[in-house]
């Protein structure tokens, strides 16, 4: 086996497709090489039924086409993610044995027209599937050519505005974050909430989310407080908050770690006992400086089931000699499922009766799945923040609830 193989316990975890009307089937990658060959720009054979021949930028050397669409050429931070993708996608090749799939990498440019674009070259050389693009901008533009020729689109942006039917989100959305940790903080009779958020438009979605979810899970309500990037505003909206003193057993603070970690320092500093009150975050807790925090220590706050994650970060560092940002898990996914629903699936593999399996699938991020209006559902665990690291609380599920 090649000195950066993985595990064979990794290997039997990358990957569970639930397919409706078809046993379970588990996906094992064995090896680091891609049977075939992967890489390589230039000119692939034409597809039978005569598709345009397959341009610039290809992975693989399977008979399934699909398209991979990212900003290539956008610059700066976009670039940067799209480069990342790219990497996580031929490493779920060469993860994937025998994979029958030929990924074509298209350029939108991070625009509306470079997506359009991308995906109408797409369709002309035959891409059954549509993986990308990164941001909304460009998923608008790649969803026209794309539903039209009845091609489906996996993207990886958040913004559900972008999602219909046969266009699906595989990202993390902000509002399952909020679902698992108020469902779970319920259920450890946390039942009198509050919450700080951020004054912009991810706290906006967040409020949303946890006044919805705050009433399904039988939740007391007891205020909610929005704040401005600035110090002061920071303390004195958290200083309302901490007046509600013995009335709340737990506060929602969804913003990254040093925004966070100020909120949870000035509700303290006002007052607010953090020996009886359980901070509860969102993802954005999720990095090494909001787990090294000793505001946040003793938090709980919603991820990916690290076994899976962990994997991957280290076979993607051993390949390219960098670490993958938070997104490049989803290339990764993205590709290995459409992989393992070639191999699986039978005739069109990407079909709607497919994607939209109520089962849902099992991959390195953990258990998710498509909804019907494009949005997704997933699995997650809860973390406690403690001495630079979070330990597991409740371990994420292996399988949606029955009827659910």
């Amino acid at each position: 086996m090649p000195r950066n193989a993985p595990s064979l316990a990794a290997r039997r975890r990358f990957l569970t497709v639930a397919i409706t009307g078809v046993s379970t089937l588990t996906l094992a990658a064995c090896g680091s090489t891609f049977p075939g060959g992967s890489g390589g720009g230039g000119f692939a054979e034409p597809t039978p039924g005569g598709a345009m021949p397959a341009s610039g930028d290809v992975i693989g050397a399977g008979s399934v086409r699909i398209a991979l669409i990212l900003p290539k050429s956008a610059g700066g931070q976009s670039a940067q993610i799209a480069g990342q993708l790219r990497n996580a996608a031929e490493l779920a090749l060469k993860d994937f044995p025998g994979a029958d799939v030929q990924i074509m990498v298209k350029d939108d440019a991070g625009t509306t027209e470079g997506g359009q674009r991308a995906a109408s070259e797409a369709v002309a050389q035959g891409a059954q599937l549509i993986i990308g693009p990164l941001n909304a901008v460009s998923a608008r533009g790649a969803a026209e050519p794309a539903r039209a020729a009845g091609v489906p689109v996996v993207t990886f942006t958040t913004d559900t505005s972008v999602a219909s039917r046969g266009v699906h989100l595989i990202g993390f959305l902000p509002a399952t974050d909020v679902e698992r940790i108020v469902s779970y903080a319920a259920s450890q009779n946390r039942k009198s909430m509050a919450a700080i958020v951020p004054d912009d438009a991810y706290g906006l979605i967040v409020e949303a989310a946890f006044r919805e979810q705050a009433a399904r899970s039988g939740v007391r309500l007891m205020g909610v407080e929005r704040y401005k990037g600035d110090t002061a505003d920071i303390q004195a909206k958290a200083a309302t908050v901490a007046k509600l003193g013995s009335s709340i057993d737990s506060v929602f603070v969804p913003d990254a770690g040093g925004n966070a970690a100020m909120v949870i320092q000035s509700m303290v500093s006002a007052g607010l006992d953090r020996s009886r009150v359980k901070f509860l975050g969102s993802g954005r807790w999720n990095d090494p400086a909001s787990l090294s925090s000793p505001a946040l220590a003793g938090g709980w706050f919603p991820a990916v089931d690290p076994t899976g994650s962990d994997g991957f970060r280290s076979r993607y560092q051993a390949n390219y000699g960098s670490a993958p940002g938070p997104l490049a898990i989803l290339g990764y996914e993205a590709v290995f499922l459409a992989a393992g629903l070639v191999r699986n699936a039978g005739a069109k593999p990407f079909r709607d009766d497919v994607l939209l399996s109520r089962n849902g699938f099992l991959g390195v991020t953990g258990l998710f799945r498509f909804k019907a209006d494009g949005t997704s559902e997933r699995g997650l665990a809860v973390m406690e923040v403690g001495g630079g690291t979070a330990r597991i609380v409740s371990p994420a599920p292996k399988q949606f609830a029955p009827g659910s």
